[in-house]
């Protein structure tokens, strides 16, 4: 028996073209000679559909997609992702669905157990759980099919299980002799290495029987999907293993299965990739086609720029200078040898006039007072309004350049430097900036020296810079992590060997901005707790921990 792990990018709604690429696939499939092709959770609708499940005419067109599917399940069988209806007279609309297709005829439904309402998943918010759990007959065998979370709830691997029941010891217990699940299953750091895999890896080991994981790839929104499809073998060793952050077609052979290499990646790697993809693959199913991006000549600008130039090409890339009076003209020079570097069109426009002109206008108003933040945020605003008519102008997606730690502690400017379609780096600390940068460098220089190794500045005022009023980021991002996603309180990170008066002053700065992020353009995630829908804290409150 062959079976194959069918790793495929869909767009969410996308019916038409989900459909065309998973008949595709059925077919390769099939030439290569498997008996069974398998797809990733909601492989018809795309994932997360989020509040289009609550359209009845969006539940309709994935149910025709998956007739379209069946159809093509000529001389092969296939099990594919799908938004099922509840058919019982209570609970829920609808189910995440596995459709078991044989013959060219639905043999069975397999709907989905335990419902993740935790980090970026809402799935309790649509999905009834499973009212069965048993296996599909396949040659022979009985196949455990179940999805993504299903897996996640083995009581000897996590400390502390989040559900009652365990599917999966379930399909065991009804002779399960291959465990398959499919999955969505978005990409944190070190998440598949650390955790994911290992999880799998146990749970082959302790049932003794083959499990093969499907998990789909590509950007949906603030989610990356970095595929990492695997075929363990029933001693719970890793065959087999998918290409990382593309799409992929792996046909194993269960009665003689041959291992395979699996090539390894750093974890700075693994965040460039999903950077990489998770830009290409907005700006395309947004439709864009260019993006633009305002260059300072510091390293954040300079890290997003040779992303998207990696991602989309030099020609679809467009560099804005605007400096001002404060502009340092090493920033300046920096700036234009990056776009020099990356063969990437560039734009200088001054914004030095349109400053002294509101300067001038708000003389009366500011009669008296000193320069202050206002005048800087004003130039971030300008800067603004520049770059979002040359978007308007010629259609261009606007890519802010601000990381996770400036937006953590508020150290960004609202409808300034945060204005934009997508913020890249929005969930990248300011050290893994650097990393980011010494990796894209790792052949020849594009991201000019002086960016990397200067010190960090605004320049908004006359010598200033970001340790004038934040700790180093090392510190910054150490406490940051302890706090964001790991939820430490401030006595736990004191006792980490922190100044209290520091992590008194950052946390304040976390809690006290959590208005300006939700105003924030959305951004890729690449940790375990990202900003957005992955942390949901309210605005007003007056907890501190």
């Amino acid at each position: 028996m062959k079976i194959a792990l069918a790793q495929i990018n869909q767009t969410v709604g996308d019916f038409q073209k989900n459909t065309e690429k998973i008949c595709s696939y059925i077919n390769r499939a099939k030439n290569q000679g498997a008996n069974l092709v398998i797809f990733p959770e909601l492989a018809v609708t795309g994932y997360p559909p989020k509040d289009l499940l609550d359209i009845p005419s969006f539940i309709d067109k994935n149910l025709q997609a998956l007739d379209e599917i069946t159809r093509c399940t000529y001389g092969i069988s296939a099990i594919v992702g799908f938004v099922d209806k509840n058919k019982q007279p209570y609970g829920k609309l609808v189910h995440n669905a596995a459709a078991f297709i044989q013959d060219q005829k639905i043999v069975s439904v397999h709907h989905k157990s335990l419902l993740p309402t935790y980090d970026v998943f809402d799935e309790y918010r649509y999905f009834e759980p499973a009212h069965t759990i048993f296996p599909g007959e396949f040659m022979g065998n009985a196949l455990g099919i179940s999805i993504c979370e299903d897996i996640w709830n083995d009581e000897e691997f996590w400390t502390r299980p989040l559900y009652e029941t365990d599917p999966i010891e379930s399909l065991i217990s009804q002779k399960a002799t291959i465990i398959i699940n499919i999955s969505s299953s978005p990409f944190a750091v070190e998440k598949h290495e650390k955790i994911r895999l290992p999880m799998l890896t146990h749970d082959a080991r302790k049932y003794r029987v083959p499990l093969l994981y499907v998990n789909q790839v590509g950007g949906n929104d603030e989610l990356v999907f970095d595929g990492n499809s695997s075929a363990i073998n029933a001693e719970g060793k890793l065959i087999a293993q998918a290409a990382a952050f593309e799409e992929d077609l792996m046909v194993i052979d269960m009665e003689n299965p041959v291992q395979l290499p699996v090539k390894a990646y750093t974890p700075i790697e693994t965040v460039h990739k999903a950077l990489i993809v998770g830009l290409r693959d907005y700006t395309a199913k947004c439709g864009f086609k260019n993006v633009v991006i305002g260059l300072s000549g510091g390293i954040d600008s300079a890290v997003t720029a040779a992303l998207a130039a990696e991602s989309l090409g030099s020609d679809h890339v467009i560099g804005v200078l605007m400096p001002s009076q404060f502009s340092s003209q090493s920033s300046i020079e920096d700036a234009v040898k990056l776009s020099q570097n990356l063969l990437i069109p560039y734009k200088i426009i001054s914004i030095e006039g349109i400053f002294e002109t509101y300067q001038n206008v708000l003389k009366p108003e500011f009669k008296g007072m000193p320069f202050d933040i206002t005048e800087e945020n004003l130039q971030a605003r300008i800067r603004s309004n520049i770059i979002m008519a040359l978007s308007n102008k010629y259609g261009y997606l606007v890519l802010t350049t601000g990381n996770k730690s400036e937006l953590a502690v508020g150290y960004c400017t609202l409808y300034g430097d945060m204005s934009g379609g997508l913020a890249l780096l929005s969930d990248v600390p300011k050290t893994m900036v650097y990393e980011l940068a010494r990796y894209i460098n790792r052949k020849k220089e594009i991201i000019p020296q002086n960016s990397m190794s200067k010190a960090p500045s605004a320049e908004l005022k006359p010598n200033q810079f970001d340790q004038d009023t934040l700790p180093s980021y090392n510190i910054l991002d150490t406490i940051l992590k302890a706090y964001i996603e790991d939820t430490k309180c401030i006595a736990e990170i004191i006792q980490m060997g922190f100044d209290e008066k520091i992590v008194r002053d950052i946390i304040r700065k976390v809690n006290r901005n959590e208005y300006k992020r939700r105003q924030a353009a959305p951004g890729i995630k690449v940790t375990s707790k990202a900003f957005g829908s992955g942390r949901r804290m309210p605005i007003v409150h007056k907890f501190i921990y």
